[in-house]
């Protein structure tokens, strides 16, 4: 018996040949802002049960809630810039203040507010602008380890997901996205020439450059590793060597600026354990690794657990992580750059930061994982993942903006 061919009705093919015959960079604009206006939307739901105990107050307006929260920080570097005399609190140490937030993305939002009218304007422009650039990046990065269909549904979630509301706010984020993707790309490409620029401005964009000097040098091992099956030229490793050298520079030359500025060779490594000691309460030190084992025992104390929960739960996060990236299929297919680049963000975080309620703004650097989601071919799967995306992008938009007046309600 002849094997019966299903054929599309007729104007849902002609669609799919219109949609395949744009190119890929107008695709990826359609989907952005579709997934724009969906997060604007949340927004405005947001603002319409936004109360009396929310920090924005009753009904704010869109422009109020996209300069909100660390978006105020970033405000005033622009135009106040970094105090040269560190601010104490009332117990005596340091208290919270602008050294915690790099300069690039303040002073870039100040140029473009300048012809738009306002600091907040040039500010949302241009994470709606790197947002885009990040995922036409992404797409390009992730195309030939995973094919372009579903590279292009890896766009979907990421522009849809839960941290979506990124793109449309005052933080630094998407513009850092922006580059780093860029960055990977040229990586995978070896085309080493730019990340000489793009690694200076990762490094003033927001803290994480350190984590891509790691990145780097787990790269380099693993292509000494592999220099038998395949060319390691001479080339590649000057570059390598050269450019972990100049993450690793620009990684602590911004705790070198603000102690020559304020005298305080400690001022930045302060100024960040001041936000820590809001959930910890007293003086605390910096200890690798400490935040996250005192994080697990606060939280799973707070929840009623014991802190001994809290550590055996930390210990199988790591290990279930490492196995992840290590062995899950789905991640393979993605690439050794973006397995290494994935592996040494969450090291990093590992390493320095205090889990709280951030932590999930902090992990937008893996986005490339979003790849791994993408892989299986069911749609089903696919649509799936995308309504679970909307609706935790929904639960975050209200907590931290239609709420926010908890200790656990901050982005």
């Amino acid at each position: 018996m002849a094997e019966r061919v299903v054929t599309a009705p007729a104007p849902v093919a002609s669609v799919e040949r219109g949609w395949m015959r744009l190119p890929v960079a107008a695709r990826i604009a359609v989907v952005y802002v579709i997934a724009r206006l969906i997060t604007t939307a949340f927004f405005l739901f947001a603002a319409a049960l936004s109360g009396e105990g929310s920090r924005f107050g009753v009904a704010p307006s869109l422009p109020d809630l996209a300069i909100g929260w660390d978006a105020q920080w970033y405000w005033t570097v622009a135009v106040s810039g970094y105090p040269s005399q560190l601010p104490l609190a009332d117990a005596g140490h340091v208290a919270e203040n602008a050294w915690a937030f790099m300069p690039l993305y303040s002073f870039l939002s100040a140029g473009v507010g300048f012809f738009l009218g306002s600091w907040g304007a040039g500010a949302v422009v241009i994470s709606l602008v790197s947002g885009y650039g990040a995922c036409v990046v992404l797409h390009a990065m992730l195309r030939e380890r995973i094919g372009a269909g579903a590279a292009m549904w890896a766009v979907v979630f990421f522009s849809c997901g839960p941290l979506a509301a990124l793109f449309q706010v005052g933080y630094a984020e998407t513009l850092f996205l922006f580059l780093l993707f860029l960055a990977i790309l040229c990586v995978q490409q070896r085309r080493w020439g730019w990340l000489y620029l793009l690694v200076p401005a990762m490094g003033y964009t927001r803290p994480g450059i350190l984590a891509f000097a790691l990145f780097l040098g787990l790269y380099g091992i693993h292509r000494f590793l592999r220099r038998r099956r395949e060319e390691l030229p001479r080339r590649d490793v000057v570059h390598i060597v050269a450019l972990g050298a100049l993450a690793t520079l620009v990684g602590f030359s911004w705790q070198w600026i603000a102690g020559a500025v304020t005298g305080n060779p400690g001022a930045y490594l302060a100024t960040e354990l001041a936000w820590r000691r809001n959930w910890l309460g007293g003086e605390t030190g910096f200890v690798p690794v400490d935040g996250f084992a005192k994080a697990a025992g606060f939280w799973f104390t707070q929840w009623g657990l014991g802190p001994e929960m809290g550590y055996i739960f930390l210990f199988l996060l790591v290990v279930g992580v490492a196995a992840a990236l290590l062995l899950l299929p789905q991640v393979k297919k993605l690439g050794v750059e973006v397995r290494l680049w994935s592996a040494s963000y969450l090291v990093y975080l590992l390493l320095v930061f205090f889990p709280q309620s951030s932590v999930f703004r902090l992990l937008v650097p893996v986005s490339p994982l979003w790849g791994a989601f993408a892989v299986a071919r069911s749609l089903p799967w696919r649509l799936g993942v995308l309504a679970l995306a909307l609706v935790g992008q929904w639960w975050w938009i209200y907590n931290m903006y239609a709420l926010g007046n908890t200790y656990w309600q901050i982005p």
